[in-house]
C-alpha cells in the first residue's frame, strides 16, 4: 500500500513520458518516497506502452496498464483508480500542461481536512479555439445536466482514499471523472495553478469530440433534454391554441374567409419535426438504458507490468479481473 498513487491516462504521448516520470519523481519525492506512478495507455498506436514498460523496469513504482481497444481518458482515469492503492490519489492528464511540481501544493491543502482539492488553471495555455470550445462545452454541460461545473477545472485533482472507494462502486457505462467525483459532495477546496504549453504533440481533442462526449455525459447525469422537450412541446401546443381562437375571433367578427394553406403546411412540417426531434431524445435514453443493463465490463486489459496487482473493485472480483488481464506485461 502506498501513502500516495499518481493516476494518469496515457493516450499518444511517446514524446511526454520520459519527461513526466522524472518531473514527478522529483516532486512526489518532496512528500514521500512511498509512492506509485499508475500509466494507463489508451491504444494511441504509437510506442507508449514500450516505453511504459522501460519505466516500469527501473523503477516498481511505476505501474503500467495497457487497455485491449481504445476506450477514452475517463475509462483509462477508472481503470487507474481501480488498480491504485494510495492513501492519496493525485489524477492528471499526461501532456505535461498539468505541472508535476503543483502535486506538493495540492497535498499541503489537503492536509486541511478535505477530501478533493481541484487544480483550477490560471491564464490556460491552449490555443483560441481549444478554449473557446471548452468553455462552451461547460456551458452547455453546466445548463443541460443541472451541475455548475467550473470551467478553469479539469481533472487534475487530489482525492482521499474515501473518494477513491467511493468512485470504484460507481461503474456506470458513460464516465465523466469529475462529474463523478463533484456528484459524491465530499468537502472540496481548489487552488490556483499554473497551466504550462504542451510539452510534446497536440491535443486529440476535436470539437466534434466534446460536443459528442457532452451529449453522452449531459444524457448520463440529467433528464433535462426530457424535460425541456415537454416544456417545448407544451408552448407550441399553447402558441397553437393562442392562433386558434386568432382565427375564431376574425371569422366571427369580421367574416374573414380561412386561409393559410401554405402556412398549415409548414406548421405541419414544423410540428412533425419536433415530434421526431423529441422521440430521438426518448430513443437516446432508452438506447442508454439498453447498454448499461447489458452488465458489460468498463474497460478490457490487455497488458500489464508486473508491479500490477490484482484486487477486489466494485462488482468484480479477482478471478473476472484475471480473465481482463491476460496478463503479456
Amino acid at each position: 500500500m502506498s501513502h500516495i498513487s499518481v493516476v494518469i491516462p496515457v493516450y499518444k504521448a511517446q514524446g511526454c513520458l520520459d519527461e513526466l516520470y522524472n518531473r514527478l519523481k522529483a516532486s512526489l519525492e518532496t512528500i514521500s518516497e512511498d509512492f506509485e506512478i499508475v500509466l494507463v495507455e489508451d491504444c494511441g498506436g504509437d510506442r507508449s506502452w514500450d516505453i511504459i514498460v522501460e519505466l516500469a523496469k527501473q523503477d516498481r513504482r511505476v505501474k503500467g496498464i495497457q487497455f485491449s481497444r481504445n476506450f477514452g481518458q475517463h475509462y483509462g482515469i477508472t481503470a487507474g483508480l481501480d488498480y491504485c492503492d494510495g492513501d492519496w490519489v493525485v489524477v492528471m492528464d499526461c501532456d505535461l500542461q498539468d505541472r508535476p511540481e503543483e502535486i506538493p501544493r495540492l497535498y499541503v491543502k489537503a492536509q486541511e481536512g478535505y477530501d478533493v482539492v481541484v487544480a483550477r488553471r490560471g491564464k490556460r495555455k491552449d490555443p483560441i479555439f481549444k478554449r473557446f470550445t471548452s468553455w462552451l462545452f461547460y456551458k452547455l454541460f453546466s445548463y443541460l445536466a443541472d451541475i455548475n461545473y467550473d470551467s478553469q477545472v479539469g481533472n487534475f485533482r487530489i482525492i482521499s482514499r474515501k473518494v477513491a472507494e467511493s468512485f470504484r462502486v460507481m461503474r456506470e457505462q458513460l464516465r465523466f471523472f469529475g462529474g463523478l467525483v463533484d456528484w459524491m459532495g465530499f468537502p472540496t477546496a481548489s487552488i490556483e495553478v499554473q497551466h504550462e504549453d504542451r510539452f510534446a504533440g497536440k491535443s486529440t481533442y476535436t470539437f466534434s469530440k466534446l460536443w459528442r462526449l457532452a451529449v453522452q455525459i449531459i444524457i448520463a447525469y440529467s433528464d433535462k433534454p426530457l424535460r425541456l422537450s415537454v416544456r417545448l412541446g407544451l408552448t407550441i401546443s399553447l402558441l397553437a391554441f393562442i392562433y386558434g381562437i386568432y382565427i375564431f375571433l376574425r371569422v366571427l367578427i369580421y367574416s374573414s374567409p380561412v386561409t393559410g394553406w401554405s402556412s398549415l403546411i409548414v406548421s405541419l412540417y414544423f410540428l412533425g419535426g419536433i415530434i421526431i426531434y423529441n422521440l430521438g431524445i426518448i430513443g437516446i435514453y432508452l438506447g442508454k438504458s439498453f447498454d448499461e443493463s447489458k452488465k458489460r465490463p468498463l474497460y478490457l486489459v490487455r497488458n500489464h507490468t508486473d508491479s500490477v496487482s490484482y484486487r477486489k473493485i466494485g462488482n468484480h472480483n479477482r478471478e473476472t479481473t484475471k480473465t481482463y488481464m491476460n496478463g503479456h506485461g
